[in-house]
């Protein structure tokens, strides 16, 4: 009687198990998918830009939207920073995103423009975006 109960245990744990792994993985190719890594090698980004883009965004209406390292309306500045390479390319790509909007790139949220922003400040923010730890 013992035997059967154990193996009962046994085959219960290693049933629950399973799943709980597949949630994992399942969870981890869902975060994948939704950042879409691109390829490309980093470049140096310039310190004093970076910082002047930190301050711009704290007196900008970015966290209305964005928050530093979860999703909210819009995909976090972590996950952005994941996505694409710290080349000027994509800093120029970017920049532009930020001042005419847009959407599709994370989904369903709209970006909305920032026609006001001076090209050199959102280049500046969009530099301390893609600094931040990926």
């Amino acid at each position: 009687m013992n035997r059967n109960l154990v193996f009962i245990l046994l085959a219960f744990a290693a049933c629950t198990q399973k799943p709980v792994q597949e949630n994992i993985n399942t969870s981890e190719a869902k975060e994948r998918e939704y950042i879409r890594a691109i390829e490309g090698e980093d470049e140096d980004l310039n310190l004093e830009e970076i910082t002047r883009g930190e301050v711009l965004i704290s007196y900008s209406d970015c966290a209305e939207c964005h928050k530093e390292d979860k999703r909210a309306k819009g995909p976090a500045f972590q996950n952005i920073a994941k996505r694409y390479p710290n080349t000027q390319a994509y800093i120029d790509l970017l920049t532009r995103k930020v001042i005419s909007g847009g959407t599709g790139s994370w989904g369903s949220p709209i970006m909305s423009p920032h026609p006001e922003l001076k090209e050199e400040d959102a280049k500046a923010m969009v530099s301390y975006i893609l600094s931040l730890e990926k």
